[in-house]
């Protein structure tokens, strides 16, 4: 068995390095990064660096627009997974009261419904709405309910895909909820039952790219939270387009708490419901 990379000092990047470094994750992942998060940069690169085995951050930076893994893993690194289930719990009851009654008012029972939750970090956000929605939408069984979680970080799509949560991420969930869709308790951590997680549909996407967005097709409903607040203006036009052609027409979008899409884009309709403001796709 290979030993582990041994810890390495992060590197001290010179401003080419760190602008090069920026411009690469800001190409890949629309989020912004700069000389104010140096610190935090130079210990992401330097795991990094050392699980690569290249030692000199000169070749390293050089050798990343080749290495298609490497840039990967270093996206994964970069990106923050802070989440848990049942998390902003108004827009679910939003979902569940307001917008998807909305939405089948002109279709017929057993019609597709799509919801994509992007990012889905872990998965924590598409399993809450499945478990939601089993449990507080009567009319969830007369149509065709599809979810899709979406999300640039491949490591956090593998841990969606076991779907195994600690104490943290459910503690939200009545205890009975964790009873009915999780298994035992084993070393600390639950797992979801095999019927819900087989039923949620995880892809690799990155909201900048078109064709990975394109891929994923249209739907009703697309939660997008607390993404748009790592973007520049320039890259949060971008993704408020990409959203736009991702919904069907009369489709909704919901962004986290202190995200406004009013400031961002007059493509979407602002819509107050009783339990969240929401954006709606004339």
């Amino acid at each position: 068995m290979a030993a582990d990379p041994i810890p390495q000092a992060p590197p001290s990047l010179s401003p080419d390095h760190l602008n090069r470094l920026c411009a690469i994750l800001y190409d890949r992942t629309g989020m912004i990064f700069g000389e104010t998060k140096r610190y935090y940069i130079e210990r992401r690169v330097a795991d990094r660096m050392a699980k690569a085995g290249i030692p000199d951050i000169s070749r390293y930076v050089a050798a990343l627009p080749f290495d298609r893994n490497e840039l990967q893993a270093l996206i994964n690194a970069f990106t923050i997974n802070e989440t848990y289930f049942y998390r902003e719990e108004s827009q679910l009851a939003a979902l569940s009261r307001d917008i998807l009654p909305r939405i089948v008012e002109t279709r017929r029972p057993g019609d597709l419904v799509r919801i994509w939750s992007l990012p889905c970090s872990t998965g924590d956000e598409p399993y809450s709405i499945a478990i939601w929605l089993l449990e507080n939408w009567p009319m969830v069984d007369s149509w065709n309910i599809e979810i899709v979680g979406s999300d640039v970080d491949t490591a956090a799509l593998s841990h969606a895909r076991r779907g195994r949560y600690g104490e943290r991420a459910l503690a939200r969930l009545p205890d009975d909820v964790r009873n009915r869709y999780f298994g035992p308790v084993k070393g600390h951590v639950r797992e979801i039952v095999d019927d819900l997680k087989e039923s949620i549909h995880l892809t690799e996407a990155n909201l900048i790219d078109a064709r990975s967005v394109a891929a994923q097709g249209r739907f009703d409903v697309i939660f997008c939270r607390n993404l748009l607040i790592y973007f520049d203006d320039a890259a949060r036009d971008v993704a408020a387009r990409r959203l736009f052609e991702s919904l069907n027409p009369g489709g909704f979008l919901c962004l986290g708490h202190t995200e406004s899409m009013s400031r961002i884009s007059d493509r979407f309709e602002l819509v107050r419901l009783d339990d969240a403001i929401v954006y709606r796709r004339p």
